[in-house]
C-alpha cells in the first residue's frame, strides 16, 4: 500500500473517531419507576440503567436501543455541585414529550448515580 493511501485511511480513521468523541451538551431529569409500559418497549422490561429521549433524538423511535454514556457538568439551580463525577451508559428505551431538545429524562437510578436527585434537573454531557 502506498504512503498517500495510508495517510488517506488514517486521516479517514481519525475523522470518524473525532465526530464520535464530540459530547452534546444538555441537560437531565429523572422519572421514577415503573419505568413500563415505554414507548420503545411496550411492557418488556429494559431493566434500571436506561433514559428517555427528547422529541427529536426519539425520532419517531429511530432511538430505540441506542446507548448514550451520560455525564453530569454542573447544576441549574441552588443545589451547590450536584455532580458525583461518575458517569453511566443508559440505553433509549422511551420518549419525553415534554422533555427540550438536548434534553435526557433518566432514571432515578442512573440520575442517582450522576448527580445529587435534589437537584431535580442537571447539565449535562452525553455521547453515543
Amino acid at each position: 500500500m502506498s504512503f498517500q493511501i495510508r495517510v488517506i485511511l488514517m486521516v479517514g480513521i481519525l475523522i470518524c473517531l473525532t465526530s464520535i468523541a464530540i459530547a452534546k451538551s444538555g441537560t437531565a431529569t429523572f422519572y421514577t419507576p415503573p419505568y413500563v409500559p415505554s414507548a420503545c418497549y411496550g411492557y418488556q422490561e429494559k431493566g434500571t440503567v436506561i433514559a428517555a429521549a427528547n422529541p427529536s433524538l426519539y425520532n419517531n423511535g429511530a432511538a430505540c436501543g441506542r446507548r448514550y454514556r451520560v455525564k453530569c457538568t454542573g447544576g441549574t439551580n441552588s443545589i451547590p455541585n450536584p455532580c458525583t463525577g461518575q458517569e453511566v451508559t443508559v440505553t433509549i428505551v422511551d420518549r419525553c414529550p415534554g422533555c427540550g431538545n438536548n434534553q435526557l429524562d433518566l432514571s432515578q437510578e442512573v440520575f442517582s448515580t450522576i448527580a445529587n436527585p435534589n437537584a431535580g434537573r442537571i447539565l449535562i454531557d452525553y455521547t453515543q
